[in-house]
Formats: C-alpha cells, sequence, structure tokens
C-alpha cells in the first residue's frame, strides 16, 4: 500500500480528503471493490489522527496486488503503520 499526503498550509483547516485507488492489478471488480470498501473503513478509524495537521490535507491511498490476498487486520496494520510514518513527517 502506497499513501500520499498533501498539506496546504496556508489555507484554511478543513476535513482531510481522502482518496482510494485500486488497480485492475489488483483483481476483477468484486475484489477491487472489496479492498476499497476495507480501506475506507479502516482509513474512517483512523483519521482522527490527521485531524491535527495545520490547515488543509489530501491523502490518496493506492492498494498495491498484495492487497487482495491480505486480512483486514493485515490491511489495518499496514495502513496504521503508514499514517504514522506519515503524520510523523
Amino acid at each position: 500500500m502506497v499513501v500520499h499526503l498533501w498539506v496546504d498550509a496556508d489555507a484554511e483547516p478543513g476535513p482531510v480528503q481522502v482518496g482510494f485507488t485500486v488497480s485492475k492489478a489488483v483483481g476483477n471488480a468484486v475484489t477491487r471493490n472489496r479492498v476499497k470498501r476495507r480501506l475506507r473503513h479502516l482509513t474512517r478509524e483512523r483519521l482522527p489522527a490527521l485531524e491535527g495537521l495545520p490547515g488543509r490535507a489530501a491523502l490518496v491511498v493506492r492498494a498495491l496486488p498484495a492487497a487482495a490476498e491480505a486480512s483486514y487486520a493485515t490491511l489495518g496494520a499496514d495502513l496504521g503503520r503508514t499514517l504514522d510514518r506519515v503524520s510523523a513527517s
């Protein structure tokens, strides 16, 4: 999983915008939608950690092909580690 964070510190503070990219390399439509649903739910749980960022922020989560076989817990752990790294920078 790859996460990109963009922060505009000069803008008015607002909610963090989140987008998901799950390519066909991850699997068929059913698999891609399952991965997106899981990532959406996991991101919603961890979003308060990013609320402290200054200004306006946009987060893009890109699922890699391994996400198709990953369990919910594995995706959650991977997303948590990634968001921790992103919010620390």
